[in-house]
């Protein structure tokens, strides 16, 4: 409610009222000086505070219906920056906004156009100088892969070596232990299969990071598809898929988004321990959403640091094509992935 009496329309209104207050008063006092200095016979008290009474009371409404319609025009100019703003932080540069007359609030709208010329712009930019990045991201593929052949070897050392090595040795002691203890064998056993299963879903989310960075001439919905399909053959999760068919979208663009997905379903099976994943693509006529969401654990944004890598490749990707990239989480309350891509329509691109 105070913030609602704090909008310019408000403001309109209260300063109306202040002007009629300052006028009741110098009208009172003027009238009383009068009546003291010189006593006319037609100036009396009653009639004084009759006239600003009345003065006061009609003036009041009048104060509040043309405070209420002057400042109409002006809140919505202004409702109208605000929105082109929204829009313009959301991505959607083709926002444009009309303002008469010309005044400072018309001036802003134009500059704020203007500001959208060369966001849409350096999108085209940011878009084309990734179609020439991928040329030559292919020409080092090889150095690539020698790369991830390395992280992948440190991965394994670090997590599903050491995983094997500690289920050898629970395997040895359960063995050890199976006459004489058999409770203890038997929850032994117990921490080898949940260890097991653990192994299992590492070696799947790195075997994720095994398949081509590019798409291989195949279309951005297809590779996803493959991707998924295959992950459903070996995982008991759920997913719930549903994607457009999309145009114009540059091919370095879809490189970069087949390799968001494949990242942030790795980082699914490695960490949110998630029973049913949501992946769907949409494409509007300027725009392709992308959404990616579970229900597993979850995390808090600023204090887990296991998929922070993972996060930051995914959102310099999305900024790489001119994109925005939102990630809500919460413990037990899964995670939700947001990104929106600009498309130039097809008669708009070079």
């Amino acid at each position: 409610m105070l913030k609602k009496l704090n909008s310019v329309r408000y403001k309109f209104i209260r300063s109306h009222i202040y002007g009629l207050f300052l006028t009741t008063m110098i009208l009172l006092s003027f009238f009383l000086a009068i009546f003291v200095m010189y006593n006319p016979e037609w100036l009396s008290k009653e009639a004084i505070f009759l006239f600003v009474g009345s003065l006061l009371l009609v003036s009041f409404f009048v104060s509040l219906y043309v405070g209420f319609q002057s400042s109409g025009d002006m809140k919505e100019r202004i409702d109208g920056l605000s929105t082109l703003i929204r829009a313009l932080s959301q991505g959607k540069y083709d926002s444009r906004i009309r303002l008469t007359p010309d005044d400072e609030i018309a001036r802003i709208g134009s500059e704020l156009n203007e500001l959208g010329n060369k966001l849409k712009s350096q999108v085209k930019s940011l878009q084309r100088m990734a179609d020439e990045k991928s040329e030559f991201a292919k020409s080092a593929h090889k150095a690539a892969a020698i790369e991830e052949r390395q992280r992948l070897a440190r991965d394994l050392h670090d997590a599903v070596s050491q995983q094997l090595f500690a289920l050898t040795m629970m395997a040895q002691a359960a063995q050890r232990s199976f006459d004489q203890q058999p409770e203890l064998a038997k929850k032994q056993l117990e921490e080898i299969t949940s260890m097991a299963l653990q192994a299992q879903t590492e070696m799947r989310a790195l075997l994720l990071h095994l398949r081509p960075v590019h798409l291989s001439g195949e279309p951005l919905k297809q590779g996803i598809h493959n991707l998924i399909s295959e992950l459903q053959d070996k995982c008991q999760i759920r997913f719930d898929v549903h994607m457009d068919d999309m145009e114009n979208i540059p091919e370095s663009a879809e490189d970069h988004l087949f390799r968001i997905v494949q990242e942030a379903l790795s980082n699914i099976l490695r960490h949110a321990e998630a029973t049913e994943v949501d992946v769907r693509l949409k494409q509007e006529r300027t725009e392709l959403f992308v959404h990616i969401g579970d229900n597993g654990k979850g995390f808090e944004l600023d204090q887990d640091k296991k998929t922070s890598y993972g996060l930051k490749t995914m959102q310099e990707r999305t900024e790489e094509i001119g994109g925005t990239f939102t990630i809500r989480s919460k413990p037990h309350e899964g995670t939700y992935i947001d990104i929106r891509i600009p498309v130039q329509e097809s008669d708009d691109r070079e």
